[in-house]
């Protein structure tokens, strides 16, 4: 692998898709054993509209989430890598469309790690907005509010929701202030997080994308890797953490 585009590199942005947690044992959405392409009708559970709309989508929703393997999940080599490059004194910042809080997990610091679309790792009111841990303790059908009685729903935002604006604008600010743009393990088809990776070309960032299937944003890339993941990310990590100065 060429790696010469890591040269005098000194602020990094990652962002992440679902690829990149796969060797943790948990399935992407859009391949070949992904949620949606095994259990089309769960697209309909993660919908917002349908969600809020019909109690039986609800518990097809929570019984989905139970079950989910990213509970007991562990970090895999890539996302130990990215940590790694963090605690050598890289200025890295972690732009993740993922929910499993495995970046953190693998050491990355919380404040460093953006979640593009929430965490299962919160629950929060549709009504009076409030957040608590998540509990799955069986409870597979509607789940109430205890304050005000709404809808509660996980802290992930679904089909059917905006992003939140002042996340929004701050990932635009750190694609926009990166010389690299690191993309890994994401399809770039979900806006607005896929246009990241323009903001950050535009404002002259190198991107390189490392992703086992073609993208709508590889035509901007400086390198396109089709390596497996959890052996191209270490590399590029060691090959940065060997050119970044602090």
């Amino acid at each position: 692998m060429d790696t010469t585009w890591t040269d005098g590199v000194t602020r990094v942005a990652v962002l992440t898709g679902a690829g990149i947690s796969t060797d943790s044992g948990i399935p992407d959405y859009r391949g070949p054993s992904g949620v949606w392409t095994l259990d089309p009708a769960l697209v309909d559970a993660f919908t917002y509209r349908s969600f809020m709309a019909d109690p039986e989508v609800r518990a097809t929703f929570w019984r989905t989430y139970a079950g989910h393997p990213a509970w007991n999940a562990r970090p895999n080599d890539a996302h130990r890598a990215l940590a790694g490059l963090e605690r050598g004194g890289s200025a890295v910042r972690i732009l993740t469309q993922n929910v499993d809080g495995l970046h953190q997990k693998a050491g990355s610091s919380p404040r460093r790690v953006l979640e593009l679309h929430g965490s299962i790792r919160e629950t929060v009111c549709t009504g009076c907005a409030a957040r608590t841990p998540t509990r799955i303790d069986g409870n597979d059908g509607d789940r109430r509010c205890p304050a005000c009685g709404a809808i509660l729903k996980l802290g992930v935002v679904m089909f059917g929701e905006h992003l939140d604006p002042e996340t929004v604008s701050l990932a635009e600010r750190i694609a926009s202030h990166s010389e690299l743009m690191l993309v890994v393990g994401s399809s770039l088809l979900v806006e607005p997080v896929a246009s990241l990776c323009a903001v950050a070309v535009n404002a002259g960032s190198r991107l390189v994308i490392v992703n086992r299937d073609p993208t709508p944003y590889d035509d901007l890339a400086t390198a396109v890797i089709r390596e497996p993941i959890g052996t191209a990310v270490p590399r590029i990590c060691a090959a940065l953490a060997g050119s970044v100065r602090v």
